[in-house]
This record gives C-alpha cells, sequence and structure tokens, in this order.
C-alpha cells in the first residue's frame, strides 16, 4: 500500500511540509472553521427575519444537503490526498486552467472571510467584555482586528503543532458555547426561572418581521444553515500534513459536519424555546446575546462571549493555516505571480512561511478596507457567500466526469455504488443553492463577484495562459487507472 510520503512523489513533487497532525487534530481543524458557534451567532437574526422561530426547522434539511458534499470531498481527499485541496482535484481531474480558477476561488473566500467575522463580530464581542462598545470606538474596533489576523498568522509561523493546539482547544469551547449553554437555557426554561409568554409552540411559530410568500421566506431562512454548515472541505487542504491523510481527512470530514449539525440543531433549539420575546430578540442585531443576557447572570454571559470569541479566533487561525496551503500548492506549480517565493517552506518548522505572511499582509489590507468602506466590504461579504458552493458544485462537475479512471486505495473511504446518486444529489443541491444566493434581491453583493470573475479571466489570459502553453506551470492530469 503506499505511504504517505509516496503520495506526494508520485504525484510528482519533493515532500517539504512536516507530518504531525493525527485523526484528532484534522477533526478539529473541520470542526472549527465549521464553527457552529459562529455561524449561529451571527446568522440566528437572519433566519428569524425571513420565517421566524420556525427558520430552525431549516438547519436539518441543509445539513443533509452538505452531507452529501462532505461525502464528495471524503472520497476525493482519500483519492487525492494532496495541499491544496479543490485546486489539486480541479487541475488533475480536468486541467490547470480550470483548477487555477477553482483555487483563486478558494484564496479569494479565505482572504475576506477571516477578516470580515474579526471586524464585525469577534472585535466587537472583546471589547464588549470590558465594556466598550465598537459603535463608539470604531478605530479601536479596527486595532483589535488587526491583532486578531496578526496572531493567528504568528501562530501558524511559529509551527503547525501550535495551531493544532489552539484548534484543538477550540473543539471544547465550540462544545461549551453551543451545548452546555443551550442546554442550561432549555433546564432554565423548563423549570420556568423566569416567566416566558411562550410554550413549546414558538418552535413552529413564523412570526417575522418580513413578509414575503413562505416558499421564498423559507429559502432565505434555509441561508442559517447554507452559511455555517461550510468549510469542512479545508482538512483536505492540510493533507501533506497529515500523518495519514487518506484515513484522517475522510474520518475528519464527514465526522465534524455530522457534529455539527446535531450540536447546531440542539442549540438552536435551547435558544428558540428561551426567547423571552420575539419582538425584541428579532429587533437584536445579536439575538443569542439578547437571549443569554435574560437567562443567565452577567458574569455566565462573559463566559459564553469568551467562548464565542475564542472559537472565532480558531477561524482566523484555521484560515491563516489552510490559505497558506492553498497558495503554496498553486505556487509550486507557477501558478501564482511571485510563484518562486510563495513556495518556499522553512527548513526548521516546515511551514510555507512566505506564503503565510504575503497572505497574511493582503488578508490585512482587505481587512482595511473594509474598515474604510464599510458598504463596500458588506457588499463583497455578501459576494463571497456563493464561493463555497461554486467551488463545491466546480468540483463534483470534475469528479463526475473522471471518477472512473481513479482508483481507490485498499482500504481507503470509497462511496462505491453509491457515488453516482451521491454526485447528483450534489449537484442538484449545489445549483439550487446558488440559485437562492444570486437571484434573490438580498445578496445583489453577487454582481461585484462577477465583475470579479471577469477580472480573473484577464489575468489568466494575459499571465498564466502563456505559461501554461510553454509547459512551465501546471499540473499533469490525474493518471488513468
Amino acid at each position: 500500500m503506499t505511504g504517505p510520503v509516496d503520495d506526494v512523489t508520485a504525484a510528482g513533487y519533493r515532500p517539504e511540509l512536516r507530518r504531525s497532525l493525527h485523526t484528532f487534530s484534522m477533526f478539529a481543524i473541520a470542526f472549527s472553521v465549521i464553527s457552529i458557534t459562529t455561524g449561529i451567532f451571527l446568522n440566528y437574526g437572519f433566519g428569524l427575519t425571513w420565517f421566524g422561530p420556525a427558520s430552525i426547522w431549516t438547519w436539518p434539511l441543509v445539513a443533509v444537503g452538505n452531507v452529501f458534499i462532505a461525502l464528495i470531498v471524503a472520497e476525493l481527499g482519500a483519492r487525492i490526498p494532496l495541499a491544496g485541496y479543490a485546486y489539486q482535484w480541479s487541475s488533475r481531474l480536468v486541467n490547470s486552467t480550470y483548477g487555477w480558477f477553482v483555487g483563486f476561488a478558494g484564496l479569494l473566500y479565505m482572504a475576506v472571510g477571516g477578516g470580515a467575522i474579526m471586524l464585525v463580530a469577534a472585535s466587537p464581542l472583546l471589547l464588549s467584555e470590558f465594556g466598550v462598545s465598537a459603535a463608539t470606538h470604531p478605530h479601536l474596533n479596527l486595532a483589535v482586528s488587526i491583532v486578531f489576523m496578526i496572531v493567528a498568522t504568528v501562530v501558524n509561523v511559529i509551527s503547525v503543532q501550535v495551531s493544532a493546539r489552539v484548534n484543538n482547544i477550540a473543539v471544547f469551547t465550540e462544545i461549551l458555547g453551543t451545548l452546555v449553554f443551550s442546554v442550561l437555557l432549555i433546564v432554565l426554561w423548563g423549570l420556568q426561572v423566569k416567566h416566558t409568554p411562550y410554550g413549546v409552540g414558538i418552535l413552529t411559530s413564523t412570526a417575522r418581521a418580513t413578509h414575503q410568500p413562505p416558499l421564498y421566506s423559507f429559502g432565505l431562512a434555509g441561508m442559517l444553515g447554507a452559511f455555517t454548515l461550510i468549510g469542512f472541505e479545508l482538512a483536505a487542504d492540510m493533507s501533506e500534513d497529515a500523518v495519514n491523510p487518506r484515513h484522517s481527512v475522510p474520518r475528519a470530514v464527514v465526522a465534524a459536519l455530522g457534529l455539527a449539525a446535531i450540536l447546531g440543531m440542539v442549540t438552536l433549539v435551547g435558544f428558540t424555546l428561551a426567547i423571552p420575546n420575539l419582538h425584541t430578540v428579532e429587533a437584536s442585531p445579536l439575538p443569542l446575546l439578547t437571549i443569554a443576557q435574560f437567562w443567565l447572570p452577567d458574569w455566565l454571559v462573559k463566559v459564553f462571549v469568551a467562548f464565542v470569541v475564542f472559537s472565532m479566533f480558531a477561524i482566523a487561525v484555521v484560515g491563516a493555516g489552510t490559505q497558506s496551503r492553498l497558495a503554496f500548492a498553486m505556487a509550486r506549480d507557477n501558478m501564482l505571480p511571485g510563484s518562486r517565493a510563495l513556495r518556499r517552506v522553512h527548513g526548521r518548522t516546515q511551514t510555507p512561511i512566505v506564503a503565510l505572511v504575503v497572505l497574511g499582509v493582503i488578508d490585512l489590507a482587505i481587512l482595511v478596507y473594509g474598515y474604510t468602506q464599510p458598504n463596500s466590504f458588506g457588499t463583497l461579504v455578501g459576494a463571497t457567500a456563493i464561493i463555497p458552493y461554486l467551488i463545491y458544485l466546480a468540483i463534483t462537475v470534475a469528479y463526475a466526469r473522471r471518477r472512473h479512471h481513479l482508483t481507490p486505495h485498499e482500504g481507503s473511504f470509497d462511496l462505491g455504488r453509491w457515488a453516482r446518486p451521491a454526485i447528483v444529489i450534489v449537484l442538484v443541491w449545489t445549483i439550487l443553492v446558488l440559485l437562492e444566493l444570486t437571484l434573490s434581491s438580498v445578496f445583489n453583493g453577487a454582481d461585484q463577484f462577477l465583475a470579479l470573475a471577469a477580472v480573473l479571466a484577464l489575468v489568466w489570459y494575459a499571465v498564466l495562459r502563456p505559461r501554461l502553453r510553454q509547459g512551465r506551470a501546471g499540473v499533469p492530469p490525474a493518471p488513468e487507472a
């Protein structure tokens, strides 16, 4: 059976990254980047706005659809266990041009997403712990966001083991910040410690702030799960840092999404039952915090917020690490400007330090741009919400085309005869989500992404196409079985 180093050498590369991440660390990466604590904390109000408390029942529907995506990712991770995940998969299944666009989409998503969470959520919440309002101290909010991003990069520069420890801790803060607090709220609600006008019936209430057709509203409420239950595929991006990626990546991806789906549903039920006043909660910019403040003493609310902030910081740590691996993977194929520098790996730490620092600077530049142009930043964040599902669609289309050419390794994850129906379900599901994200007026920011795609096409034609034609860039296609 081929060993993990042979996977890299067989692909035409020299093994450079340190294989030190075991199964739990890989699981922690996938679970931390999903971050149900962050996702529900930020998106719960969106669901309430469009479909009321009953919006929580869109969660299991989205979870089922995304589980099929996770199965495809798991099988791809087992068959092509290389850093650069979607770029490598798309390039080897179709061609390097296709892979470049998919890989660049991944870089864009990571660059904008991490800074957005730090600026609009993590930093304001941390400041609130000290009684400081981010709205009245915007410069301080920016400064704290910058510190978050710098520390996340430094953690990865030190070593992949240090970043793994942060992610391992984040697994427990995620569980404490969701399961423990939601169960506590259910107990307090059941004991009627404080009076609320609602019973169990609130779980099916569709009382909402908007008055759109029910089906339209239900579809938009589904973004509560669609925005949260994503990112699990980034564990595959760390395949060359994993001890046995053909086994650990599939387990990490499927287990992380499965646990996140279960804990997320428990959390949604707990906080929804504990709603003290529906109108007040729907009007709150942070509904979960409003609910927690009603039921819990101030010191316990601060503990809850601390868990949320740490979980958000873990996303920045994971984002820096996976973003650098994707850039490193593309650079060693000469697919990026400055590839010679970006593909360098530090001899002692065995991490792509140049890629970490360069991408960190770019992330900070986008963060500052978002601060100076808040409306544009919000629009860009809204536009990049479609990118994960574009990537899922792109890799599934590629896999449907070439899966029969790939030989599964003995003992590794394999869907077998269930692969074809899983691929069909993923194609239908991702197209439905993308239609929701692009046709709805709520997500008009997608227009900016389409404009960016045109710019990327121009860059490819002017810069990358000559390299590919001269054979100075790109990876070979996947070998025939």
